[in-house]
C-alpha cells in the first residue's frame, strides 16, 4: 500500500513540475516572439539567503515600458554564473500587456528555469515509476 502512495505522490509532484515547466516554456516562447526588447540596468543585488556556503545574491533589475513607466524585477533564476553585477546594462524582454514578465535576454536567464524545472519533473516521475514497478 505504501509502494502505490509513493508511486502515486511522486507521480503527482511531477506531473505538476511537467504542466509548470511546460507552461514556463510557453512564456518563453511568446517572449521570444512577441516581447518587446529594452535595455535594463542592474540597480542593487539583494541578499536572499544565508546558507553553509554563503549568501545568496539577487540582481534586481530596472526598466522603462513602453509607457515610460520604471519597472524592478529579480531573475528568478540564480546561483553560480547567474549573477549580475550592479551597474551592469542588460537586455531585458517582457509582454508589451504585462511588464511584470520581464527577463534578462540571455540563454541562462531565458531557459535555465525551464530546464531545472523540467529535470526535477522527469527525476519525481523516474522515481515514481520506479516504485510502482518494484511494488
Amino acid at each position: 500500500m505504501s509502494n502505490v502512495m509513493g508511486a502515486l505522490l511522486c507521480g503527482l509532484v511531477g506531473a505538476l513540475l511537467l504542466w509548470a515547466g511546460l507552461h514556463d516554456a510557453a512564456r518563453v516562447r511568446r517572449l521570444r516572439h512577441h516581447g518587446v526588447r529594452t535595455a535594463g540596468m542592474v540597480v542593487d543585488n539583494v541578499r536572499v539567503r544565508d546558507n553553509d556556503s554563503g549568501p545568496t545574491w539577487a540582481p534586481i533589475i530596472a526598466f522603462a515600458d513602453q509607457h515610460g513607466y520604471r519597472v524592478e524585477f529579480t531573475p528568478s533564476m540564480r546561483g553560480s554564473g547567474m549573477g549580475l553585477a550592479t551597474g551592469r546594462e542588460v537586455t531585458v524582454v517582457y509582454l508589451p500587456h504585462d511588464p511584470q514578465t520581464a527577463r534578462v535576454f540571455t540563454r541562462r536567464h531565458m531557459t535555465g528555469p525551464v530546464v531545472f524545472v523540467l529535470a526535477v519533473a522527469l527525476v519525481f516521475l523516474g522515481i515514481g515509476a520506479a516504485i510502482a514497478v518494484s511494488g
